[in-house]
């Protein structure tokens, strides 16, 4: 049979080792030291900065996505332009010689909820192709683990109705009832991996369901940014030109949120965990904070304290928050890293760029 590899001049024809009983590429496996490692959404916050954790450890590492990574180069050996929309270049991200050990699947359309709650179709509809083709691509070139990154915002609206609301656990997905569109999107793709390694087409999947993640070298600006980067930038604009810091709604509503080096740390535990093999788990800080009180925080960290306008804008849901019970029985480890702690790079990176682009004259 054949397939396709992404050159200078395009893509080409390949030969591949066909299984006919399956009706899937054989992957060859070579033992090495090195662990051969795909980042799907490379170009992005998290697949940016694993990227930088997997080449400090020696890994040869190739990274995928629609666009470069916006704040500084990308440390992958390989770093390919391509469009995991498109079944033929999802391919083309996949194929390497002797298969990729690792492949962890960050890559799709999102941002805040600003962004997700008004463009439900275009999420629906992007991250589906992307992860259909990225899970094919995966089985046919013979995989060895695959981690897809799910989201909070596949659990039930009607458990995240009050500021107060009890923390997720992993079996309260179903019935299902998660956030209109990209929720919707992340259930769906959970079931899909699920399927292929019941099928055993995969042999090893790990699902992992973030909670917000945020830190230095993520968007800030833009109308993708989420609420911490968000309320960063306003604080840095009201501190240096004057005004109110504007807050969407009564500023009550409740979110836990993880520091990126956390982030980083869950993902390697957890593709390293065995008895996480298909089953879905939060990787989440468990502490709740009103996102009044967030931008308390960031106040503090920039030496301010700014009257708060409340006004109109997307909320999401009322509460939420981790429960990291399971997290903790199987790795013995969760989030270590407090907002205060976690906060202070952020703001202060975001405020650099800020100033870079102007927005404190």
């Amino acid at each position: 049979s054949h397939g396709l590899k992404w050159s200078s001049e395009g893509l080409v024809a390949i030969h591949v080792p066909w299984d006919t009983d399956r009706g899937r590429i054989v992957g060859e496996w070579k033992g090495t030291t090195m662990d051969r490692v795909l980042v799907t959404g490379a170009g992005g916050f998290i697949g940016h900065h694993l990227v930088k954790r997997l080449k400090g450890q020696g890994h040869w590492v190739r990274g995928v996505d629609i666009k470069e990574p916006e704040f500084e180069p990308t440390a992958a050996d390989e770093f390919l332009l391509l469009d995991l929309r498109d079944p033929v270049q999802a391919a083309a991200a996949f194929d390497v010689e002797g298969g990729f050990d690792d492949v962890y699947g960050l890559a799709a359309d999102m941002g805040g909820m600003g962004f997700i709650s008004n463009h439900h179709s275009l999420i629906l509809h992007n991250n589906l192709l992307i992860n259909v083709n990225s899970i094919e691509a995966a089985a046919r070139t013979g995989v060895r683990r695959y981690l897809y990154t799910s989201s909070a915002c596949i659990y039930p609206a009607g458990a995240q109705t009050t500021t107060d609301a009890p923390p997720l656990r992993e079996d309260q997905a179903y019935p299902a009832d998660p956030e209109d569109g990209y929720g919707w999107e992340k259930l769906t793709t959970e079931k899909l991996a699920y399927y292929y390694h019941e099928d055993g087409l995969l042999p090893n999947i790990r699902i992992v369901r973030f909670h917000n993640v945020y830190g230095p070298l993520g968007t800030w600006n833009g109308g993708r940014e989420k609420a911490p980067a968000a309320l960063c930038r306003k604080t840095a604009i009201a501190k240096y030109k004057g005004g109110t810091l504007e807050i969407w709604g009564d500023g009550e509503q409740t979110r836990s949120f993880m520091y990126i080096e956390d982030c980083l740390d869950g993902l390697e535990r957890i593709m390293a965990a065995e008895e996480l093999n298909n089953v879905p788990v939060n990787l989440g800080r468990d502490r709740m904070v009103s996102i009044n009180e967030l931008a308390g925080i960031i106040g503090d960290i920039a030496g301010v304290d700014l009257e708060i306008e409340h006004v109109e804008g997307a909320l999401g849901v009322r509460g939420r928050n981790s429960d990291n019970t399971f997290l903790n029985e199987v790795l013995g480890w969760e989030p270590q890293i407090s907002l205060e702690v976690g906060l202070q790079p952020t703001y202060e990176w975001i405020e650099q760029q800020a100033k870079n682009d102007g927005l404190l004259d």
